[in-house]
């Protein structure tokens, strides 16, 4: 499984790899294992109550987990996971 890195932000974390394979069943078990290989993901992506942070994106293969099982997902050998942090603004055009 490959979990996509592209934002800067997230690359910080990981050394700069923009792409990192991980090895797990389901979705949770892939961010324990992007934590574990790389300490902070969890808790950027993770809040307190363990649950999907509210600005923070996680497709798996470009579907949005929120809209299917989460964290529950199961995940595959060749499942691509993307992480994409929300960006909000803009102009007002008033």
């Amino acid at each position: 499984m490959l979990s996509p890195l592209g934002f800067s932000l997230l690359r910080r974390l990981s050394d700069g790899e923009i792409t990192v394979a991980v090895e797990a069943a389901d979705l949770s078990s892939a961010i324990e294992a992007l934590d574990a290989r790389y300490p902070g993901f969890k808790e950027r992506l993770i809040d307190p109550s363990g649950e999907l942070r509210q600005f923070v994106n996680i497709y798996l293969n470009d579907e949005d987990v929120r809209l299917g099982s989460g964290l529950k997902a199961k995940v595959n050998e060749r499942d691509e996971i993307s992480i994409v942090p929300a960006v909000a603004g803009g102009q007002d055009r008033t």
